[in-house]
């Protein structure tokens, strides 16, 4: 069975729009907080500050329910696709067992230097291939 990562969220006043729900905007940069920790617990600092790295090439979300201020969520990341070149990270904003939204990105190797996607090394997918689901 694939591992998840479980990142847990402190939303802020800020955070809540003039419906006293989560704002959707808001609900993005939660899914990023979930990459970061993803990245930096699976690959190290290797893929976020290094020249080759780990960029987002599309995102699709679906809201399935509203997030409150009060809401005790977290984020669950795992990956749903590896390439040879990008894979399909798959996160979910949950509260307890309710997923409440749902987000896929396609993230893609990147040559800074050379301003290019490429090949993701050997390592990198033997490390993410622990948190590929594959239901």
């Amino acid at each position: 069975m694939a591992k998840s990562l479980i990142t847990p969220v402190q939303k802020r006043f800020s955070d809540v729009d003039s419906f006293m729900h989560v704002n959707n905007i808001w609900q993005q940069s939660y899914f990023d907080m979930g990459k970061t920790h993803f990245y930096r617990t699976v690959l190290g600092t290797t893929g976020v500050f290094d020249k080759l790295r780990i960029i987002t090439a599309s995102t699709h979300t679906d809201y399935y329910g509203q997030v409150r201020l009060e809401d005790d969520i977290v984020v669950r990341t795992d990956i749903s696709r590896i390439g040879s070149k990008s894979m399909t990270l798959h996160q979910c904003i949950m509260l307890g067992d309710k997923v409440l939204t749902e987000s896929s990105s396609v993230m893609v190797a990147f040559d800074f230097e050379e301003q290019r996607s490429v090949e993701m090394p050997e390592d990198w997918k033997q490390k993410l291939s622990e948190y590929l689901i594959t239901e």
